[in-house]
């Protein structure tokens, strides 16, 4: 039996807890968090619930670490820190600063002998590892990604933490005309913008500033800078009605050219429709939790992305069953 931890139970972190009941030989050990433990009622029976700073005593406890902060600013410095303890694994999601946080978290999981694999989840994540085998297949094409429409847990945490926002739902739109011209196979270049548009919908402090709210998150690099964003102030009784769902989805394309004359087109997609986005990407963790164990048992220290991790290690199957069926 594989023993969890989480840090953080907010949505993700109940994510990972469902998926972790849905595996055989992963046991959910304890939840840490910032909050009073007393408030945090977890789903689990018998699972303690503890304040983070117990992470300091509890190493020989917990197989495998699970980060489920935000990626803004909780993951850039949670996760080198508990590399240092733990085998972990996180979900970080902002794609232009992995390279800094990798190069962080490798030295420290290095140094104390522990496996990390960041970036878990379906982008970065499984869209990821797509990319990768259609561009190793069609090595002559284009890629194109997008996402939604659907609620984008790291966008809407980046607003709710504007000074002045009590919550937020960010939804991701693809532009249905940039998509069609894509399946065509017509190559088009399309620009950030072009690809996608963002909706935000916000709940305001009593006496906030909405306007600055608004040009914060408008001006917001790696996130919203980059796109047309639309900005809609709610109240609380319209967000609970109107937007307590969690969906999302979305689809990774490649397309190229084979034959001596590049005579024959194809097109690669790989698409995800998801009725609740935490509870999918918690799936896509624990599995990773899995593979970080094994590596770890393996000696395979230091940080990992999907990349560096063969499918075999995420699956609670044998070799020998996974040559037979999934082969």
């Amino acid at each position: 039996m594989i023993r969890i931890g989480i840090l953080g139970y907010g949505n993700l972190g109940k994510g990972v807890e469902s998926a972790i009941l849905q595996n055989p030989d992963l046991e959910l050990t304890a939840v840490f968090t910032r909050r009073d433990p007393d408030s945090v009622q977890v789903q689990t029976p018998g699972v303690k619930v503890l304040p983070d700073k117990a992470l300091t005593e509890m190493q020989s406890e917990i197989d495998v670490l699970v980060l489920c902060g935000g990626s803004a600013t909780d993951l850039p410095v949670q996760t080198p820190q508990y590399a240092a303890m733990y085998n972990v694994v996180d979900s970080f999601d902002t794609h232009a600063r992995i390279p800094e946080h990798f190069a962080a978290v490798d030295a420290a999981a290095k140094k104390a002998g522990k496996t990390a694999i960041i970036s878990c989840g379906w982008d970065p994540g499984m869209f990821s590892l797509n990319r990768l085998y259609a561009n190793c297949i069609l090595p002559e094409g284009h890629d194109y990604t997008f996402w939604g429409k659907g609620v984008s847990q790291g966008h809407s945490d980046a607003v709710r933490r504007i000074p002045g926002v009590k919550d937020c739902r960010q939804y991701t739109i693809p532009a249905p005309e940039a998509l069609d011209e894509v399946r065509s196979g017509f190559n088009p270049e399309l620009s950030t913008r072009q690809k996608h548009t963002r909706e935000c919908f916000v709940v305001a402090q009593e006496g906030a500033d909405t306007a600055a709210i608004e040009h914060e998150i408008k001006t917001m690099p790696n996130y919203f800078a980059d796109y047309d964003t639309t900005v809609h102030f709610i109240t609380e009784e319209e967000m609970k009605r109107d937007h307590s769902g969690l969906p999302h989805g979305g689809c990774v394309i490649r397309t190229g050219n084979t034959g001596m004359n590049k005579e024959n087109s194809h097109v690669i997609e790989y698409s995800l429709k998801l009725d609740s986005n935490p509870e999918f990407t918690g799936s896509v963790i624990a599995a990773y939790a899995r593979a970080a164990y094994r590596m770890n048992n393996e000696g395979l220290n230091g940080a990992k992305t999907v990349f560096d991790i063969a499918p075999a290690y995420l699956s609670a199957k044998s070799g020998e069953e996974l040559r037979a069926h999934l082969l």
